[in-house]
């Protein structure tokens, strides 16, 4: 589990970055969490935007792919989630 300070650093390292990944009007799939699960191994900390034509609720979908890619839920923010996995093999961000 993150702390509150952890959290915070990790929101601040997100503002610069863009979404690369977007769920839609299908939702959460195998798939789409095999995909982020990836490239959490890649950068660690990513961004997933929630398209309006998703019908399931935001927060739903970010404990959803959390809990798929066995990543911590850092944020949702307006229709934007944030979401970090220490990699194993590609680490680039030390935890305050």
């Amino acid at each position: 589990m993150l702390t509150g300070k952890q959290k915070r650093f990790l929101r601040s390292e997100a503002h610069h970055l863009n979404p690369i990944f977007q769920v839609g009007k299908t939702g959460v799939n195998e798939n789409m969490i095999a995909q982020i699960d990836e490239a959490l191994e890649k950068r660690e900390l990513i961004k997933v935007s929630v398209l309006q034509n998703c019908m399931e609720d935001k927060n739903e979908v970010a404990k959803e792919l959390a809990e798929g890619a066995r990543a911590e839920l850092v944020q949702v923010i307006g229709n934007t989630i944030v979401l970090y996995k220490e990699s194993e093999e590609n680490k680039q961000i030390n935890l305050p």
